[in-house]
C-alpha cells in the first residue's frame, strides 16, 4: 500500500509531513512503534513495562527492583531491552533517573543492537533538532544536569567507544541528545488519555502543530496511530497539537515558545476567537477559581480527594449560575470535581458536574476529538452505573461518533464503548418486557 503521507518543508516551519493523496476523516493515515520508549517514573509500580497495560499486581524486577511486568512472558520478551538498563539502575540505586534520562539510554541501547535499528529512524533522528541555541541560559542548565545523570547512568555498562559507533555525529553529545529527546519525544498514553509513559517516533516526530490540528494521535500499548479528524487534501500539511489546547491563547502560545521554541501563527491564535467564551463572565467572579486553581492541582497531584472535592464544590457553588459554564477556570474545576467524586464513589455529584461540562465540550471541540470522546464516555459510564438507561445509550452513542473517528473501530477503547451500548439496549429490552408482563397482568 502507498505510503499516506510524505516529508516535505513546510513554509516558514522546517521539516513537515503532508498528505500524499487525500485522506478522509476518521481514516488511519500512519501507524509507528517506537524507537525507544519507558513507563513514566510515577507510574512504574503500576504499568507493565513491555506492554504497558495497567495492572492491579505486577512481577517486579529481583535485579533493579524497578521494572514491572504483567507476567513471565512480558518479563522475558522485555529482557533483550531491558538487559543493560537493569544493570544501570541497580548500579544507580537508590537514585532513579529521570523519564527524559532513561528513554535517552534507551535509544542508545536500542541503536547498540543492530536488531533493534531502523535506517530511515537514523536519519530522521539525526536530522532533529536540539533547539540549543534558541534556549535560555536557565534552561540549558537544566538539560545539562541532565546529561550529566545521563552519563553517570550509562558509565559501567556504555563505553565512549560504543557511544561514537552507535550514535549519530549530533546526538554524540549528552546534552545534544538529551535536548532533541526533550523537544521531540511524545507522551504515551491510554486510551483514556492518562499518561503511562514517553516515547520517540522519529518519523512522526516531524509532524508540526495546529491549535486546531487535521489529525490526532491515539496508542495501542506503545504503537501510536495518527488518524485524520477532518477531510485533507493532497499536498496539505498533515498536523497534531503539541499541548492541551483547552487553554487562552497567551498561555498556548508562552508554552510552545518554552517546550518547542517557536511562535504560533495558527488561525486559532491569530484569531484568539475562543478567548472570548474562555473568558466568559464577570472577571470578579472567574478570578478566585484561578487563583485557587494551582492550589487545587496540588491536591490532585497529592490525590487528597476529600480536600479537593470540599474545595471545588465550594468555590462552584459560590459562584453558581452567575458565571457560565464555559469560563475556562469554571470547567477546569468542575473536571476536577468530577475526578474527586470519582475517587471517593459519590457517583450522583460525580454525574452532575460531568453533565454540566458535556455542552461546553462540544464548543470547544468542534472537529472530532479524543477528549471530547472520552469525556462522553465517562458521563456515559455514570449514567449506566446510577441506571438512567436511556440517557446513558444516547451519551454512548455520541461518543462513538467521536471515538470511531479518532480511535478507529479496532481500538480496545471502541471495543469497550461497543459492549457498554450494547449492555444498555439489552437492559432496556429487558425493562420493556418486564412492564409488558405487568401490564398483560
Amino acid at each position: 500500500m502507498a505510503p499516506k503521507l510524505e516529508r516535505f518543508v513546510s513554509p516558514g516551519k522546517g521539516d513537515g509531513l503532508r498528505a500524499a493523496a487525500r485522506i478522509q476523516r476518521g481514516e488511519s493515515v500512519h501507524s509507528a512503534e517506537a524507537l525507544a520508549c519507558c513507563v513514566s517514573n510515577k507510574l512504574s509500580r503500576h504499568v507493565c513495562h513491555h506492554c504497558f497495560s495497567r495492572q492491579e499486581t505486577l512481577l517486579r524486577c529481583s535485579q533493579c527492583k524497578m521494572a514491572r511486568y504483567c507476567n513471565t512472558t512480558c518479563q522475558k520478551q522485555a529482557w533483550i531491552g531491558h538487559k543493560r538498563e537493569c544493570k544501570c539502575l541497580k548500579n544507580l540505586l537508590p537514585r532513579i533517573p529521570t523519564d527524559s534520562v532513561r528513554l535517552a539510554a534507551r535509544i542508545i541501547f536500542g541503536l547498540l543492537n543492530p536488531s533493534q535499528s531502523r535506517s530511515e529512524e537514523l536519519f530522521t533522528l539525526e536530522d532533529h533538532e536540539s533547539h540549543l541555541s534558541s534556549m535560555s541560559e536557565q534552561k540549558k542548565q537544566g538539560l545539562s544536569q541532565l546529561a550529566s545523570m545521563l552519563e553517570l547512568y550509562l558509565q559501567q555498562e556504555v563505553s565512549d567507544l560504543e557511544v561514537t559507533s552507535a550514535l549519530p555525529p549530533s546526538c554524540q553529545e549528552p546534552l545534544s541528545l538529551i535536548a532533541k529527546v526533550t523537544c521531540n519525544c511524545f507522551t504515551i498514553s491510554d486510551g483514556e488519555l492518562q499518561e503511562i509513559g514517553v516515547g520517540l517516533y522519529p518519523s512522526l516526530s516531524l509532524l508540526n502543530h495546529d491549535c486546531r490540528p487535521n489529525c490526532v494521535m491515539v496508542f495501542v500499548g506503545t504503537k501510536l496511530h495518527l488518524r485524520a479528524v477532518r477531510d485533507i487534501n493532497p499536498k496539505e500539511e498533515l498536523t497534531i497539537s503539541y499541548i492541551e489546547t483547552l487553554s487562552l491563547t497567551e498561555d498556548r502560545m508562552r508554552q510552545l515558545e518554552d517546550q518547542y521554541h517557536f511562535t504560533c501563527h495558527c488561525q486559532l491564535c491569530d484569531s484568539q476567537e475562543k478567548d472570548g467564551l474562555m473568558l466568559s463572565g464577570n472577571e470578579s467572579k472567574w478570578c478566585p477559581l484561578k487563583e485557587a486553581l494551582p492550589r487545587l492541582e496540588g491536591l490532585k497531584a497529592e490525590s487528597d480527594w476529600p480536600a479537593l472535592l470540599e474545595n471545588c464544590s465550594q468555590l462552584l457553588s459560590t459562584v453558581g449560575d452567575d458565571l457560565p459554564d464555559g469560563n475556562l477556570y469554571k470547567l477546569k474545576m468542575t473536571d476536577m470535581a468530577i475526578d474527586a467524586s470519582i475517587h471517593l464513589g459519590h457517583w450522583e455529584e460525580a454525574l452532575g458536574y460531568g453533565e454540566k461540562t458535556l455542552p461546553v465540550y462540544r464548543q470547544y471541540y468542534p472537529d472530532p476529538h479524543p477528549v471530547h470522546g472520552v469525556q462522553l464516555m465517562r458521563v456515559g459510564k455514570l449514567q449506566h452505573y446510577l441506571e438512567h438507561i436511556e440517557d446513558a445509550l444516547d451519551t454512548f452513542k455520541q461518543a462513538f461518533k467521536i471515538i470511531k473517528l479518532t480511535h478507529g473501530v479496532d481500538h480496545p477503547m471502541t471495543t469497550d464503548l461497543l459492549m457498554k451500548m450494547e449492555e444498555c439496549r439489552s437492559e432496556l429490552d429487558q425493562k420493556s418486557s418486564s412492564c409488558l408482563r405487568i401490564e398483560e397482568n
